[in-house]
């Protein structure tokens, strides 16, 4: 089994962990993966930690700037899962703030979904549709 695994599921890029320690060692290498997966263009992406017991903070760097990377490009990061340890950390580090985490996988997807009352607000009433 790879360290990370990549999949996309309806135009949604779901990076998943298989290990239970994030440290330098492999943050270079997930940084690279992902920068690859922006420059092709998926600007959403879930990355789901739920194998990952402890992040160190090069590893949360790595997701740091990877969010802003994304945001500049009008898409979003969200995390599944992390465990208890990189929940703490999140939280001692205020990065907590910019991190939407959700339970599985389906819940970080099914938040990628407008709801139709907050789609409405989005719609040019002016905008002719063929």
């Amino acid at each position: 089994m790879r360290d990370f695994e990549f999949s996309n599921h309806c135009g949604y890029l779901i990076a998943t962990l298989n290990i239970e320690k994030a440290t330098i060692l492999e943050a270079l290498d997930f940084k690279s993966f992902l920068d690859e997966e922006i420059f092709k263009g998926n600007h959403n992406i879930i990355i789901n930690l739920r194998e990952c017991e402890f992040l160190d903070s090069t590893f949360i760097g790595v997701l740091v700037v990877t969010w802003k990377k994304i945001k500049a490009k009008g898409g979003k990061l969200k995390l599944v899962k992390p465990g208890k340890f990189a929940q703490t950390v999140f939280h001692l580090t205020g990065t907590i703030e910019i991190f939407e985490t959700y339970d599985s996988i389906e819940e970080a997807l099914s938040s990628f979904i407008i709801p139709i009352d907050d789609y409405s607000a989005t719609i040019n009433p002016n905008q002719k549709y063929n």
